[in-house]
């Protein structure tokens, strides 16, 4: 049991070029991004959500404090999500048959993310319904 490669180049010393402009560094960082929110419908809808609570937090007028809550939680979702998308390409990358293990780390990355979504969820009622109760 092992991963199997059609060429033994992986096991080469990488040469990295220290000198290559930072610009780089954002520019590779900034497809990542886009290739996540092309693929991912849930990250799009996360994006969405958290554009929401920042709509919100602007008509509501919440504190310092709610909006540091509201973008650690959403960062930490969106984070997650990205996190998870790098995971299963990883693990589509590394095997093409079913096996339980890969199903495993699947399951287990995308219940990350479900639980960083359930948390900035009660975070998000807890800052707004208050502010909601008393628009009304």
């Amino acid at each position: 049991m092992g991963i199997k490669y059609e060429s033994r180049d992986f096991l080469k010393k990488q040469t990295v070029d220290h000198k290559s402009p930072l610009s780089n560094s954002f520019r590779y960082a900034g497809r990542g991004i886009l290739q996540v929110f092309r693929s991912e419908r849930s990250f799009r809808l996360q994006i969405l959500v958290l554009a929401l609570a920042v709509i919100a937090g602007f008509i509501f007028r919440i504190t310092g404090m709610e909006w540091v809550l509201i973008l650690i939680a959403g960062s930490i979702v969106l984070v997650s999500e990205m996190i998870n998308t790098a995971i299963e390409y990883a693990v589509d990358l590394i095997t093409e048959e079913y096996r339980i293990l890969a199903k495993h780390i699947k399951n287990i990355t995308a219940g990350a993310v479900l639980v960083s979504t359930i948390i900035a969820a009660v975070i998000g009622l807890l800052i707004f319904v208050p502010y909601f109760l008393e628009y009304i």
